[in-house]
């Protein structure tokens, strides 16, 4: 968990910073995820309020399902942010984070999904779906 986190995408369209504490890392890896980042996707969230944009001519929303919008940059194309537009936090991509992020992955969710070509193997738990606990959301 971190104080102050920075970010963005491959090609600096898109830059972000997040002031207070990520949420662990959660691996999804429904339907959605593999086809907008071509695996699982990892990701963190953290409150809305607490992310600000240091630069956003890159960034593009693409609204998937009812209420739930990706944001990518137009530019290089890389996956940043999944956003459930009626909830307080917004899910960030762990890997567009400045490293080190001291960050730890606790989950697997949507494993049913999960493509075929790979094993969960860490011993994490694997959840079929997502429910709600503890305030977060989506895991994305």
């Amino acid at each position: 968990m971190t104080n102050r986190a920075t970010g963005g995408c491959l090609c600096g369209a898109v830059k972000y910073q997040v002031t207070g504490v990520l949420r662990p890392v959660v691996a999804c890896h429904c339907t959605q995820c593999q086809k907008t980042s071509g695996h699982h996707v990892a990701a963190t969230s953290a409150p809305r309020e607490n992310i600000a944009l240091l630069e956003e001519q890159g960034l593009k929303w693409y609204f998937s399902s009812k209420g739930i919008r990706r944001g990518f940059c137009q530019q290089c194309g890389g996956n940043l942010f999944w956003d459930h537009t009626d909830k307080s936090t917004v899910s960030i991509f762990a890997g567009t984070l400045d490293q080190p992020s001291k960050l730890k992955l606790v989950e697997h969710i949507y494993v049913e999904d999960k493509a075929d070509y790979y094993e969960i193997t860490d011993g994490l738990p694997q959840r079929v779906g997502f429910q709600i606990s503890g305030g977060a959301d989506h895991g994305e």
